[in-house]
């Protein structure tokens, strides 16, 4: 698989303490990602931030939480990503969590997959 052009990317905004059915939601989302054959996700977690409640969560040692931003990252062609959002939007209703997703235009350079062997 080749993608090149213009894509979309998806940027999921979650906390990493938000479960769906006994596993993180961060977890759920790129397991869902890979079951519609989108072309990859990437999980990152945040040393500090805020979101709606407006409560610092940070890495700080004396200010230790643990509930870190999490942000999952996908690109693919607009059509996949389009198809996927409705899927993330059930996975944030069923874990009742907050989060914020955002959506925009990207062009790829160059996307190739390698030869490795996934399990």
């Amino acid at each position: 698989m080749e993608l090149k052009g213009e894509a979309k990317l998806v940027r999921i905004f979650v906390g990493e303490s938000d479960i769906i059915h006994h596993i993180p939601v961060y977890e759920k989302i790129v397991q869902e990602a890979r079951k519609q054959h989108l072309a990859g996700a990437t999980v990152f977690k945040g040393v500090m931030g805020f979101g709606g409640t407006s409560r610092i969560h940070t890495s700080k040692i004396l200010r230790l939480s643990e509930d870190m931003p999490m942000i999952i990252e996908i690109v693919d062609e607009e059509e996949k990503i389009d198809k996927f959002l409705p899927l993330i939007h059930d996975i944030f209703d069923e874990a009742n969590s907050g989060g914020l997703i955002t959506i925009e235009k990207v062009d790829i350079i160059k996307y190739v997959v390698g030869n490795k062997k996934n399990p």
